[in-house]
């Protein structure tokens, strides 16, 4: 197939998109197809429109991109398109996947995972991986998804929501330490723990930088898990071991931070109830193709962490890992997300 992978965009979380992305576009290439990676913000600079197609076959193979550590602000990423134009979409991107047989997004972050870009795609009748705009923007909306999963009887954290222009804190049914986070945001940018009303204070702060709103989430201690899915398929789950501190940013995506295992040293039954609540948290958020659900497991139970419409796809992220663990090469895993839009749920009742 023709496959336009979108990466970059103008998400803080541009860096490790673009790292996905150039993966994913070798892995496609591997599997046959004329996989060609196209920055959403950037664009190309394509001179001849009336044929297109060729872009498919020009582009050069890109090469692999070491993540940095700097979550990019909207100055720096506005500084990177010349022509002062500041649309989601560069020049050019949209006329690119129209003449695609599908797109693979491989974007992160609030602007790739927030329903925008997949609402415009739905508009021009493109195809694309992952979940539609309504489900993508409820996953995002971390307040909107935790409360459907509270509504369905799917544990997950208490919590609170503060607006940027609250005067103070509401009250909490629940006490310190808690967990500060923009309520649509990803891979932990934003996140605090705060153990104290100063350390909170200084934390919402922070997550104000790159939300209008945020959550304050009761502290649950416990071991932490991902479990990936895949066209209805519940992949085993992955621990994630921090080395030292937590699963932030820097963990997420540089070597050395943090050991994962899997299959996980779980028993049988709880690694079964835990890919039954990924499956049942998956239909509730109304996913589709794949993502992936977040977990801590303490003597109290499984607790969804949250959910995610574009899992991360670098060489570090989990779900590559986990369909690793299951047989399933990354070129392969690559093929069955973009072979396999139509989705059979595999739900057990809990």
């Amino acid at each position: 197939m023709k496959i336009v992978v979108l990466a970059g965009g103008r998400s803080p979380e541009r860096n490790v998109s673009l790292s996905s992305g150039i993966k994913i576009t070798n892995a496609l290439r591997e599997k046959g197809h004329q996989a060609v990676l196209i920055d959403l913000f950037l664009g190309d600079q394509l001179q001849d429109v009336t044929n297109i197609d060729e872009i498919f076959d020009r582009k050069p193979a890109p090469q692999p991109k070491v993540i940095s550590d700097e979550i990019l602000t909207n100055a720096a990423i506005n500084k990177l398109r010349t022509d002062g134009t500041r649309g989601l979409f560069g020049p050019n991107v949209l006329k690119i996947c129209q003449a695609a047989d599908i797109v693979f997004l491989g974007l992160h972050g609030e602007d790739g995972e927030n329903g925008k870009v997949q609402a415009v795609l739905d508009t021009f009748d493109v195809r694309y991986t992952g979940s539609d705009p309504l489900s993508s923007a409820m996953v995002m909306n971390k307040k909107i998804s935790k409360e459907l999963l509270f509504q369905n009887k799917i544990k997950t954290a208490r919590y609170v929501a503060v607006s940027k222009n609250d005067a103070e804190v509401p009250p909490m049914d629940f006490g310190f330490p808690v967990v500060v986070k923009p309520t649509s945001g990803g891979s932990s940018i934003g996140m605090h723990f705060a153990h104290d009303a100063n350390e909170l204070n200084a934390a919402l702060a922070d997550a104000f930088r790159f939300d209008n709103e945020a959550l304050v989430e009761e502290f649950i201690s416990g071991r932490e898990f991902s479990l990936g899915i895949v066209n209805g398929i519940a992949l085993p789950g992955i621990e994630i071991k921090v080395n030292d501190g937590w699963y932030d940013f820097e963990h997420k995506f540089q070597d050395n931070k943090t050991t994962f295992v899997t299959p996980p040293d779980l028993p049988d039954d709880v690694h079964e109830e835990m890919k039954s609540i990924a499956l049942k948290t998956f239909k509730v958020l109304e996913m589709a193709n794949y993502g992936r659900i977040d977990f801590f497991v303490n003597a109290d139970g499984i607790f969804v962490i949250e959910a995610n419409t574009l899992p991360g796809m670098t060489p570090l992220s989990l779900l590559p890992q986990e369909a690793v663990a299951d047989g399933i090469s990354y070129p392969e895993l690559c093929d069955q997300i973009v072979n396999g839009k139509v989705v059979t749920y595999q739900q057990k009742e809990i």
